[in-house]
This record gives C-alpha cells, structure tokens and sequence, in this order.
C-alpha cells in the first residue's frame, strides 16, 4: 500500500520523507489557504516546492468546474512537472474531463467520491486514482469502509487498473482497515501516520531495555 501525505505543509512533508515511507503527496485548495499560499502564480510555485522534495505522484486540484475551464487549467497544472496528477471533481463535466486527460496520458485523481457509482464511472474514464473520502462518511453515520470494499470489489471484478486512494484518513486505525481490505493507496496528514509508530508497550520494553544497558556499564 502506497502512503501519501495529505498537507501544503513543506515542513510536514519534508518529515514524512524523512521517514523513508513516502510515495507521493495530494492537496486541495483549503490546504492551500491553510498555508498561506494564493494566486496562481504563488500556487503553481508551491505545487513545484513539492516536486523538489518528493519523487512521486503529487495530486494538484483545478479550481475550475466546468469542462472547457479544467481542461485548461489541468494542462497548465500537468505542464509544471512530469509527477503533477491533474485532480478532478465528481461531476458530470469532472468525467468528460478524465477521459481528455487520459487520452493524453496525463494522469488524474477523481476527488470526492462518495458512491460506488461514482467511483465506476471515474475508472471507465481512465481515472489513474479515485478518492472516496473516508472520514466524512464516518461523520453523517456512513460505514466509509464498506464503500472501499465495495469499490474494491468491483475494480477487481472487471481488471480496472485505476487505483483506490483512500482519503479523508481521521486515524490510525484507518489506515490499518484501510491496508486490511485492500486500499492501493492512503492518503493521510501527517499525525496519524506518526501515531502508527506508537504502542505502549513499545514504550515500556524500550525504556527496560535502556535501564538494563546501564547496568552493564
């Protein structure tokens, strides 16, 4: 399973790096603002920071939601660098729009997924990743989970070569359910990812092991 971080943050992707585990990055436009960054030409600049710190697929999200306007957009985002993934909404004219990209051989995330349905058509358009997003099901009382396995299912059955990229990650435990039924990718910020480290007894069985070595000083 592929791990992506979910940030703008530079910092927090230059950590994860760090760790030896990252496969590739997305973003959005809240994250974005998060950091400060607006206007093109600020956001374009930004989205080749990434590219200089991560040897991988970085998502970078047209603002734009109508076909003729994605299509423009997503060019000029794919022209910054050979690792930028044109990502896409779900809607009508979000399909249209993959399937250009596609033709192209420019590859696409489909973000906000939210059915099975979705994600179906988004992989008949040639979508390299679709995104259900995960955490906000959960949030409305939805078993996101289920929504994997059901996208998993059917990708299998037919041989689609699009991959699921489970965003909208809330958890460690996430991540887990998430590599147990066959996510190809998460995409996470950077705390629950850190938090897979974690586990008290770890915690105990080393600070033993450091008290024990002092005796044998």
């Amino acid at each position: 399973m592929k791990f992506f971080i979910d940030t703008a943050n530079l910092q927090q992707i230059k950590e994860a790096k760090d760790l030896g585990i990252l496969d590739g990055v997305t973003t959005n436009p809240s994250l974005m603002a998060k950091e400060g960054i607006r206007g093109d030409e600020a956001i374009k600049n930004h989205y080749k920071a990434i590219c200089d710190i991560v040897d991988g697929d970085i998502s970078a999200e047209v603002l734009s939601t109508t076909y003729e306007e994605m299509i423009k957009e997503g060019d000029e985002l794919a022209a910054i660098h050979p690792n930028i993934v044109v990502k896409i909404p779900m809607i009508k004219d979000g399909i249209k729009a993959l399937k250009y990209f596609s033709d192209k051989g420019i590859k696409t995330n489909c973000t906000l997924i939210f059915s099975a349905g979705q994600a179906l058509l988004a992989a008949k358009a040639g979508a390299t990743y679709v995104s259900p997003f995960l955490g906000r099901l959960d949030d409305i009382s939805t078993d996101g989970l289920n929504l994997i396995q059901e996208i998993r299912l059917i990708f299998d059955n037919y041989m689609y070569e699009t991959e699921i990229l489970a965003a909208s990650i809330r958890h460690s435990m996430h991540i887990i359910d998430c590599a147990k039924i066959g996510a190809d990718v998460i995409t996470s910020p950077l705390p629950p990812i850190l938090s897979l480290l974690k586990h008290p007894l770890t915690e105990s069985g080393l600070a033993q092991f450091v008290a024990d070595s002092q005796k044998l000083a």
